[in-house]
């Protein structure tokens, strides 16, 4: 009698599972809390600095559910405000949140920093220390699988999510960089890190070599066997590369492309980028843990 499960019972749980989200020890402080942060701007203080940063919480934030947690780091020159607004994709501006939002059906939580001299010099590890600060106040407040946490960015913001998988990587579970370089730093940079790399070989910012040296780290750190020879584009069509004799749980996929220094890149005949497809498609592979 006991060694039976029952049907009725295990439908019910699956139901329950469904109607309040993600299941696991690893829920934030903020579950089942009513919220104080709001979609807007905020300033908080890290190392007597002031820093702004904007969260975006679904249209239909559930205190119950627990959110994916996604940082969205921009580029030189940009700023938090651009990523939320977005930029003309036709003019190599990026899609509002890199595009994620669309497609995240209330499953995550946007954070939006805003660097010092819009860039992210990490100068002593402070944009790291900024991060470990976000990710303090937000889950101390919101409801956030801490299991799933991400951070991708396009060019600096690449470069930073770079830095965060390096010295933080037990706090982050997968990353996406679009077309960066090693220009955060990367304090630590032994551990696995699940690692979504994209690149154009016309890159005339950022060369390609600099982004497939990022990806390199993380193809040794993760254990997948390396691919040789180097993954060129299809034409003008992307090619994905999905690294193979990963450690489990710790992927590495490689999208090498024609196009110049672009986070909307797309491929012939169509006018969709495909990064955010790919990135959300690498980021939601993870289930909690």
């Amino acid at each position: 009698m006991y060694g039976r499960k029952n049907p009725v019972v295990a439908l019910a749980l699956l139901v329950l599972v469904s109607l309040i989200g993600f299941v696991s020890a690893e829920r934030s402080a903020g579950c089942g809390k009513n919220p104080t942060i709001q979609s807007k701007q905020y300033t908080i203080n890290v190392n007597n600095k002031q820093r702004q940063y904007f969260v975006k919480l679904p249209d239909r934030y559930n205190k119950d559910y627990a959110h994916r947690l996604i940082f969205t780091w921009h580029q030189l020159g940009g700023s938090a405000q651009k990523i939320v607004n977005g930029e003309d994709p036709n003019r190599g501006g990026v899609i509002p949140y890199y595009g994620l939002n669309a497609i995240a059906n209330n499953t995550a939580i946007f954070v939006v920093p805003n660097g010092l001299n819009n860039g992210w010099g990490n100068q002593g590890g402070e944009d790291v220390t900024f991060f470990d600060q976000l990710v303090k106040v937000i889950e101390a407040d919101l409801c956030v699988e801490t299991s799933l946490r991400f951070s991708t960015g396009f060019s600096y913001g690449g470069a930073m999510s770079y830095a965060v998988a390096c010295a933080r990587p037990k706090m982050v579970r997968a990353i996406a960089v679009i077309s960066g370089s090693l220009l955060s730093g990367c304090s630590g940079g032994n551990d696995p890190v699940a690692y979504y790399g994209q690149h154009g070989t016309s890159d005339s910012v950022l060369n390609v070599s600099g982004g497939r040296q990022l990806r390199d780290r993380f193809v040794r750190n993760n254990g997948c066997t390396a691919v040789s020879p180097e993954p060129q584009p299809n034409g003008q069509n992307s090619v994905k590369t999905v690294y193979k004799n990963c450690k489990e749980g710790y992927p590495v996929t490689w999208v090498i492309h024609r196009g110049d220094h672009n986070p909307s890149q797309t491929d012939a005949g169509s006018s969709t980028p495909f990064a955010p497809k790919n990135t959300w498609e690498f980021f939601t592979q993870f289930a909690p843990q």
